[in-house]
Formats: structure tokens, C-alpha cells, sequence
């Protein structure tokens, strides 16, 4: 199990094109943060924070309820950290989704379904905003948006709470059957 650390600290590889998380003892994690989609303080060294570091706590209490493997938990805790942290701030994208007819406003950290014409999906929420929230993607099947456009695993997409309900009545609620 993956524990953080403030000797943890992030960069901006050039060579990899990627921001990286250096874990120490010769591990690195590679983002899914280019450089395009990167704030300026991404491109000098950072440490884990304490704020990282509650953060990643706060994704993993989450993301545990997911059917993913720990590794893959990790990963996305991780990407969700990152993209927090990190990415530049974006427009909402909500044409992608459909409407759910009432404003849902998630808390950070909270998993959030979304829907449209092609698929539901699972989504965590990164940074709340009065309208709108950052959240990244937590299946590890594409998303469909378009015929030709797709979010992958712990990509990144803000969307209007309108679009929004929460994952834990829609998605994990299990049938019951009454027996007397």
C-alpha cells in the first residue's frame, strides 16, 4: 500500500513530457498532465505537501468503493492530487453530459455520476466551484463524449452541477429482494 511522504516531490520532465511524482527509493509516477495543460509552479520542483498529503487520504476513503485494484487506486488518488494541484484552469464542458434537471454541488472528494447518449460514468470531484467542479474520470473503460472523443482513466473535465447526481444512490445501490 502506497503511504505519502514529504520526501515525495513533484516535477516537470522533459524528457518524458509529463509531470512526475519522484516517490523515492527509485520509484517515479508519471501523471497524465503534459506539459499544455500545466499551471507555471509545475515547471519548478515542488514537495508533497501536508494538503497533498490529506488530499490523498480524502481520494482513497473514496475511490476504495470503486471496483479497482489497489495499484489502480493508488494511480488515480494520485492523478487527482496532481490534476488539483497542477492544471490549468479550465471552462466547463457541459454539452458533453446530460441534464439531470437539478443542481447537484458535490464536496471534493466525492464520486459523482455523469451521463450521456453513450455511456454513464463515475466521476470524483477535484475542486467545487459555485457552479461548476474539476472532477476526473475513475473507470478504466473510455468514456465515450463524441463518435471520435473519449476521457480515459483519471482524465479531467469540468462540468456544471446541473449535469451532475451523486454516484453513491445511483451507482452502488444494490436490488433487494422482501422475503416473509
Amino acid at each position: 500500500m502506497l503511504k505519502p511522504s514529504d520526501k515525495w516531490s513533484w516535477y516537470y520532465s522533459d524528457r518524458e513530457g509529463y509531470l512526475m511524482l519522484n516517490l523515492g527509493a527509485d520509484m517515479l509516477f508519471r501523471t497524465n498532465l503534459s506539459r499544455n495543460l500545466l499551471v507555471d509552479c509545475a515547471f519548478i520542483e515542488n514537495h508533497f505537501t501536508v494538503d497533498d498529503a490529506s488530499d490523498f487520504q480524502l481520494y482513497k476513503e473514496q475511490i476504495v468503493s470503486l471496483p479497482l485494484s489497489e495499484p489502480r487506486q493508488a494511480e488515480l488518488a494520485l492523478y487527482c492530487i496532481a490534476a488539483k494541484r497542477f492544471h490549468k484552469p479550465v471552462q466547463p464542458k457541459s454539452w458533453f453530459f446530460e441534464s439531470q434537471g437539478v443542481g447537484y454541488t458535490p464536496e471534493q472528494g466525492s464520486l459523482i455520476q455523469l451521463g450521456n447518449a453513450f455511456n454513464d460514468g463515475v466521476f470524483i470531484a477535484l475542486e467545487v466551484g459555485e457552479h461548476a467542479t474539476l472532477c476526473a474520470y475513475a473507470d478504466l473503460v473510455p468514456f465515450t463524449l463524441t463518435d471520435n472523443k473519449a476521457l480515459e482513466f483519471g482524465q479531467v473535465i469540468k462540468v456544471m452541477h446541473d449535469r451532475m447526481s451523486a454516484a453513491n444512490t445511483v451507482c452502488f445501490t444494490q436490488q433487494m429482494a422482501m422475503v416473509s
